[in-house]
């Protein structure tokens, strides 16, 4: 599993490092942690401004950094939300007028370039994007699943809570279930070096993968139904209210965030 692990978030190794670790951030309160990301979310959208959004971001790597989790992991990790911004963001800084930076591109519906104004664009969604990406895996690096299990019951509508935990708890399985299959396929000879031309092996896989997942998948709700499953998964513990300081930080993100929105984007009391 280390060549998967090393571009996709590996869940046994994240919840490795929340439950045998005891670093600054889990201490934090769980509570905090969500308010926290819920104050990322909007700030990430309201902040428009590079340098606001480059120091956001750089404020949250240190946070990842001081919770003592792994910098390399997390350079690894990024290949996923990068393929996404590439693809979205991409285009976009083709198409932004303004001053192009180089020469110009020769296509056959006409000349493209890259202009000042989308490389902008380019890195404030790239710091959007990994801001929040940066710290949703630092809070679940740092947190316990019972405190992780709590909070999904209190926080999610039943049976979506339900529907959570299960898929949560199931995702360990299929990654055991790939990870056999691609033990199989490299000993058998197969490359994984290039996707285009094992594009077949990779459709393959993929599909034993689904088989297999909706076989166990329908084993483990007879076993499930036969040790009594009634459609709750009850829940033993309890995660406290946050303390009076970290309250404060929490609220002071909001208000710093909702400020900033008034004053400076909607002009309120200018």
């Amino acid at each position: 599993m280390t060549t998967l692990s090393n571009h996709v978030p590996d869940p046994r190794l994240i919840t490795a490092f929340a439950e045998r670790r005891d670093g600054r951030l889990h201490r934090v309160n769980p509570w905090t942690k969500v308010g926290v990301v819920g104050a990322l979310v909007l700030a990430v959208t309201v902040f428009d401004r590079l340098a606001l959004l480059a120091g956001l971001y750089g404020a949250v790597l240190v946070v990842y950094g001081l919770a003592g989790l792994p910098y390399r992991r997390l350079v690894g990790w990024y290949s996923l939300p990068m393929l996404f911004i590439v693809s979205v963001a991409g285009p976009l800084a083709f198409l932004e007028p303004g001053t192009p930076i180089g020469g110009a591109l020769p296509t056959p519906l006409g000349e493209l370039s890259v202009t000042w104004a989308g490389l902008v664009l380019f890195l404030e969604l790239s710091c959007r994007s990994l801001t929040v990406v940066t710290f949703t895996l630092t809070a679940s690096m740092t947190t316990k699943y019972t405190d992780v299990a709590y909070l999904l019951g209190r926080l999610l509508p039943r049976p979506i809570d339900q529907i959570a935990l299960l898929t949560y708890r199931f995702t360990f399985v299929m990654i055991e279930t790939l990870e056999d299959l691609v033990k199989a396929a490299l000993s058998r000879g197969a490359n994984f070096s290039e996707f285009w031309s094992n594009k077949r092996l990779y459709a393959r896989i993929l599909g034993m993968t689904m088989l297999s997942a909706i076989e166990q998948s329908e084993r483990l709700v007879k076993s499930m139904e036969a040790r009594g499953y009634d459609g709750d998964i009850t829940l033993y513990g309890d995660v406290s209210r946050p303390p009076i300081h970290e309250l404060f930080v929490v609220i002071g993100s909001y208000a710093a965030v909702v400020g900033y929105a008034a004053v400076v984007v909607y002009g309120v009391g200018l």
